[in-house]
């Protein structure tokens, strides 16, 4: 079901797709591919957004750079010096981060209106990103697909531990699934994400300090993270999380501090593989994750600004890694012709 969002300045229209299924209702804006709100029963049965957004299309428009809950591409994360070499060519594109390029430039996928088609259970965003749009070469055709569905018993998460570990009830086994593609005509470059902040005990007291997430409990499995220099470029070692802060291989509270990026274990994989969860023990909710990125970028909020405040969520951003295209002993993210780029990530819902 879609309806009117909200209109930009030269007229195009905004709508809003609202998915529904067994107590979990999505709203999603053709607007950046916005994950507007995720409302989810406690273990009580009660309702709430735990996803933050604004309740209208200037929120986005006057608060652009949180990238609250959007599609972000053509590369997410930071590409460093806002530079990359490929195929004896060097690519300049658009410095938005200090020296460095981050989530696509300046008007990257997340400031575009995207085309919306229903499917089964959901609906696909499709647009092409022009050859040069924002330095990155190549006309892509890219599209962004959203369902929301049933888990069944031999699903990543229940397979994986995720939802079925705990004894989970309510909710369980209903995911939010977004499944990406693209193709080129020239090689390029593609790394896409979603970019919700998560706060599972509900985001209607955010904004004041006291609804963070802070408290949340998270387990990865990642035995390593990329460290970062001080414009958080990887420094290309791949290091340890043994007796340091970056181990949450067993479930702990998370804290705050993160922008980092957490080597799974799995690597790249054709399908989506359990990796984790996070959970919140005052509402019993619980937020699996299975993706078939290597990697998933932590973020815990605390440069977030009015309206609300630092760590009101915590961002998981399956991915490749940082500035993979300046490092080729990181996994690839080229895209050449005749190749399709494919990324799923599925966020499963429970209580426990």
């Amino acid at each position: 079901m879609s309806e009117l969002f909200g209109t930009l300045s030269d007229g195009t229209p905004v709508h809003r797709w609202t998915l529904e299924r067994a107590g979990v209702r999505v709203r999603i804006l053709t607007y950046g591919g916005i994950v507007q709100s995720v409302e989810l029963p406690d273990r009580e049965g009660h309702p709430a957004n735990v996803v933050l957004g604004f309740p209208d299309l200037d929120g986005y428009l006057t608060h652009p750079e949180p990238y609250l809950g959007a599609l972000v591409g053509r590369y997410a994360n930071r590409i460093a010096g806002g530079r990359f070499p490929l195929d004896d060519r060097e690519y300049a594109l658009a410095r938005n981060n200090g020296p460095n390029s981050l989530h696509g430039g300046d008007l990257g996928f997340d400031k575009r209106v995207w085309t919306a088609e229903e499917v089964p259970d959901g609906v696909r965003f499709s647009r092409v990103s022009p050859h040069g749009e924002e330095g990155f070469p190549g006309r892509l055709e890219v599209s962004a697909t959203y369902t929301l569905g049933e888990l069944g018993e031999s699903d990543e998460l229940s397979e994986s531990g995720g939802l079925g570990e705990g004894g989970v009830g309510g909710v369980a086994g209903v995911a939010l699934r977004v499944a990406y593609e693209a193709v080129t005509d020239a090689p390029t470059v593609v790394n896409l994400t979603n970019h919700s902040y998560w706060n599972l005990s509900g985001v209607g007291n955010v904004g004041s300090g006291g609804g963070g997430a802070g408290g949340h409990e998270l387990r990865l499995a990642a035995g390593r993270f990329t460290p970062v220099d001080g414009d958080l470029i990887p420094t290309g070692a791949l290091a340890a999380v043994d007796g340091t802060e970056f181990d949450f291989r067993q479930a702990r509270k998370v804290g705050g501090g993160y922008d980092h990026n957490f080597v799974l274990d799995k690597g790249v994989t054709e399908t989506a593989v359990g990796i984790g969860e996070l959970y919140e023990a005052g509402s019993g909710r619980v937020l699996a994750v299975a993706t078939t990125e290597p990697g998933i970028q932590v973020y815990t909020a605390d440069h977030l600004s009015a309206p609300f405040a630092p760590g009101d969520g915590i961002a998981l951003e399956t991915q490749h890694f940082p500035d993979s295209p300046n490092r080729p002993d990181f996994p690839t993210t080229v895209l050449r012709p005749g190749e399709v780029y494919r990324s799923e990530t599925v966020y499963g819902f429970g209580v426990r």
